[in-house]
């Protein structure tokens, strides 16, 4: 057995993924809000083909996306050889307000984020009531 000895600072990509909260990569980030007459919901997902990665369908008045994401790394150099690869299919399924027309939804992608938007009916926007949350 050999040890190595690293530098600070200096770790391997799995640690450096671990700490980056990569446990979490299986849940598609996403934001979610109106800009006027319109929900928007952006999620994140760089570094896909959003032509062949992204599946956005709407079923019963939610909106299911899925998205699935390959990558694989290759080092060579006189001291050996490098491989790896990671891979992962994200879903994310978010119930649309009444009355939204699922065959009006269009969608973007740009600069690794995509871009849902689905026009809202004045009547289907709901009133908001604040709550106070109590100290206990």
């Amino acid at each position: 057995m050999a040890l190595v000895r690293r530098e600070r600072g200096e770790w391997p990509d799995v640690f450096r993924r671990f700490f980056d909260t990569e446990w979490d990569a299986g849940w598609l980030r996403v934001e979610e809000f109106h800009d006027g007459d319109t929900l928007v919901v952006r999620a994140e997902l760089p570094g896909i083909d959003p032509d062949k990665d992204v599946e956005l369908s709407v079923t019963d008045g939610v909106l299911h996306i899925r998205a699935h994401r390959e990558e694989t790394s290759e080092h060579k150099d006189k001291e050996g050889y490098r491989s790896e690869f990671r891979y992962g299919s994200f879903t994310r399924n978010m119930v649309m307000p009444a009355g939204v027309d699922g065959t009006a939804v269009s969608a973007t992608y740009r600069d690794g984020v995509l871009e849902v938007r689905l026009p809202v009916p004045p009547e289907a926007k709901a009133e908001t009531t604040r709550i106070a949350v109590q100290r206990g």
